[in-house]
C-alpha cells in the first residue's frame, strides 16, 4: 500500500471531511507504535474503506487509478520488465499511450521518483504512472506465472532426468538433496506454488510415483506426477531446508524455513508423516509480510462489525470463533487483536503455530516437548498481568475451564472452538465440563464462519438461475427454521466464465460468510434454565436477529461476490 507522508494523508482526509484532526492524530500515533501504514490502521478500524482510500489518494496525487480488473494487460509490454524486478519495485507495465508514446505503469507508489526513473531507463522511454491496488498488481503477477505454467513441466521433467542420471552414478541421498536438479525441482515447485496463490503444497507418494498438488482458494489441484525414484531426494532436500532429521523415516516431524521470491519472503511450515508407500509432506505457505485484514476485508458487513466491536469493547468475557479446520478462525482473531492492540493494554497469546508476527503482542508458541500446551501456557499467561488473552484453540476441558476463569477475573479472552455453527458452541463447552452458569456469565459473542471463493472480476458474468435452485434455497432456509418469504432472493446470479487471471476456475481469492450470535440477557437466562436445548437456543438467537451463515452467503451471492454453488459447497461441509 502507498506510504504517503502523514502530513499529505492528513490534508487528503481533512479536505474530504472524513474525520477531524484529533482522530487522525490518534491514528498516526497508533501507526507509528505498530510500525504500520496509517492507511492500514484507518481501514482496519473501519474509518474508511479501501476503495474510497484509493479514490481519494489518486485524486490528491493527480494520477489515474489502474483498475486492472476491468482492463486487459498487454502481456508483451508486461514482460519488458522481468518478474523479479516487477515484484521488488511493486510495479507492472500494462499498456502504452498511443498519443504520447508513454508506457502505462501500475505502481503501488506512483510518487516514488527513484522507481519512476529506474523504470523509464529500463523501458527506454517515459512512463505514465497509475495508482495500483494489491489486486491490480496480483493480476499482473499472475500473468507472469502463466509462462512458468506453460514451461513448468518441461523444466521439471528435464531436472528429473538429470536427477535420475545422478542417482544412477551412485550419488548419495544427502549429495542428491543438494544436487542442482533436485534444488531446481524444489525451487520451481515452491515458486510456482507462490505464484499460483497456493496455501499448501502436498507431496504424496503413491505405489507408482509422486503426486504434487496445490491447495488454491481451499481446493486441491493436481500439478504434476513425478517418478517415484526421486522421492527420497526431494524429501531429503526439504528436510535439510527445515532442519529436520533426514535419517528419520518412521516418526512424524515438523519444521519450518523461510523462502524468498522476487523480494517477497514466505514462511513455509513443513509437516512430514510416514505413510504406506513412504513419507508424505505438506508445506503450508505463509507470507512473512502478511498483515491482519480489516473486518470489512474478511467479509463482515456493518451489522456484524457493530456486534463484534461491542463485544470486544468490554474489559472481560469471551469472544469465540468457531468452524472446521481451515475456515479462517485464526485470521478473524488476528483481525480483532489488531483492533485491540493499543498502548494501554497487554495482549498475550498462546498459539499453535504463530502465524502472524504482531508488534507489541506477546506471542507464545505451543511446544509439547518443552511442556507448553494450551492449558499450561494459559496458566503461565495469567501470571503475566494480561488485559487480553488469545488462546489459539479450546480443545479440552482443562483449557476451557482455565479460559473461563480468566474471563471471570477481568480478562478479555479470544479463542476458537471446533463446532459447525455458533449456537453449538454453548453445549460444546458444557460437554467439556464448564458449568452452564459459567458459560452464561462469560461469553460475549460467538462468530461462526466458512470461507467461500470469490468470483474473478476479470471474467464475471450474470445469468438467470434455473428455477430448481430457488426450490433448493427455500428447502435449506426451512431446514434452518427461517421463513423463505422473509429472505429477499435476487433474480440475477453471477459466476466467473474462467480466464487466464483465475487459471480457468472462475474464482480469485476467498472471503468469509459469517454467523454472529450475540449473548444477550435473554440468551444467558435460557442457558441456565431447565428449557435449555439447542433448538430453543437457535430459535431465540434467530428471534433476536441472528443471521445464519447461509443467509449471509445469499447476501454475498446477490452482490456478485460469490456463487450460490460455493455457498452450498461450504455450508454442507
Amino acid at each position: 500500500m502507498i506510504n504517503l507522508p502523514a502530513e499529505k494523508l492528513r490534508d487528503i482526509f481533512l479536505r474530504a471531511g472524513i474525520f477531524d484532526e484529533s482522530t487522525f492524530e490518534t491514528m498516526r500515533i497508533e501507526a507509528e507504535r505498530k510500525q504500520q501504514n496509517i492507511a492500514e490502521i484507518l481501514i482496519a478500524r473501519g474509518l474508511i474503506s479501501k476503495d474510497y482510500f484509493f479514490t481519494l489518494t489518486a485524486k490528491a496525487l493527480g494520477v489515474p487509478q489502474a483498475n486492472l480488473s476491468f482492463i486487459k494487460i498487454d502481456e508483451a509490454l508486461l514482460r519488458m520488465i522481468p518478474e523479479d524486478i516487477a515484484r521488488k519495485r511493486r510495479a507492472i507495465v500494462f499498456g502504452k499511450n498511443e498519443e504520447t508514446g508513454q508506457f502505462k505503469v501500475a505502481m503501488e507508489d506512483p510518487i516514488d521518483l527513484e522507481t519512476v526513473d529506474f523504470l523509464a531507463l529500463k523501458l527506454g522511454g517515459q512512463i505514465e504512472p497509475y495508482l495500483a491496488t494489491e489486486d491490480d498488481l496480483n493480476k499482473g503477477f499472475s500473468l507472469y506465472s502463466e509462462r512458468l505454467t506453460q514451461d513448468f513441466k518441461t523444466v521439471i521433467e528435464n531436472s528429473i532426468q538429470d536427477s535420475l542420471r545422478a542417482q544412477a552414478r551412485g550419488v548419495t541421498l544427502e549429495e542428491s538433496a543438494k544436487d542442482l536438479p533436485i534444488v531446481a525441482i524444489v525451487d520451481n515447485l515452491l515458486s510456482y506454488g507462490i505464484s499460483s496463490r497456493a496455501s499448501d503444497v502436498h507431496f504424496e507418494v503413491l505405489e507408482d510415483g509422486v503426486l504434487v498438488r496445490y491447495r488454491v482458494d481451499g481446493i486441491l489441484h493436481e500439478v504434476i506426477r513425478m517418478p517415484k525414484e526421486i522421492h527420497p531426494a526431494i524429501v531429503a532436500r526439504i528436510k535439510i531446508l527445515s532442519s529436520l532429521r533426514i535419517d528419520e523415516h518412521t516418526h512424524p516431524q515438523d519444521g519450518r524455513f523461510r523462502y524468498e521470491i522476487g523480494g517477497t519472503e514466505v514462511d513455509i511450515r513443513v509437516s512430514v508423516i510416514p505413510t504406506f508407500y513412504g513419507e508424505k509432506m505438506v508445506l503450508r505457505l505463509l507470507s512473512a509480510a502478511q498483515k491482519p485484514l480489516s473486518l470489512t476485508e474478511l467479509g463482515i458487513f456493518d451489522d456484524g462489525q457493530k456486534l463484534i466491536l461491542e463485544a470486544v469493547g468490554k474489559t472481560y468475557g469471551m469472544v469465540l470463533a468457531c468452524g472446521p479446520t481451515g475456515c479462517g478462525k485464526t485470521t478473524t482473531l488476528y483481525s480483532i487483536m489488531n483492533i485491540l492492540n493499543r498502548p494501554e493494554v497487554n495482549i498475550v497469546t498462546v498459539e499453535d503455530p504463530i502465524e502472524y508476527d504482531m508488534r507489541y503482542v506477546n506471542q507464545v508458541q505451543v511446544n509439547v516437548a518443552a511442556g507448553i500446551t494450551f492449558a499450561s501456557g494459559l496458566r503461565s499467561i495469567l501470571r503475566q498481568d494480561p488485559n487480553i488473552i488469545m488462546v489459539g484453540e479450546i480443545r479440552d476441558g482443562e483449557t476451557a475451564n482455565i479460559a473461563v476463569q480468566a474471563s471471570l477475573t477481568g480478562h478479555l479472552v479470544l479463542s476458537s472452538v471446533h463446532t459447525n455453527d455458533a449456537p453449538t458452541v454453548i453445549p460444546r463447552l458444557i460437554d467439556m465440563g464448564v458449568q452452564p452458569f459459567l458459560v452464561s456469565a462469560v461469553i460475549n459473542d460467538i462468530i461462526a464462519q466458512r470461507l467461500v471463493r470469490k468470483i474473478c472480476l476479470e471474467c464475471i458474468e450474470s445469468y438467470t438461475p434455473d428455477p430448481q435452485i430457488y426450490t433448493v434455497i427455500e428447502r435449506e432456509l426451512r431446514d434452518l427454521d427461517v421463513d423463505p418469504k422473509a429472505v429477499r432472493l435476487t433474480k440475477t446470479f453471477y459466476r466467473g466464465k474462467g480466464c487466464d487471471a483465475c487459471a480457468g476456475t472462475g474464482f480469485l481469492g476467498r472471503m468469509g460468510i459469517f454467523e454472529i450470535m450475540n449473548i444477550s440477557e435473554a440468551v444467558r437466562k435460557l442457558i441456565i434454565s431447565s428449557e435449555f436445548n439447542l433448538d430453543n437456543l437457535r430459535k431465540l438467537a434467530r428471534a433476536e436477529g441472528m443471521t445464519t451463515m447461509f443467509e449471509d452467503g445469499l447476501k454475498k451471492v446477490e452482490r456478485g461476490l460469490t456463487t450460490i454453488e460455493e455457498i452450498f459447497r461450504v455450508i454442507r461441509e
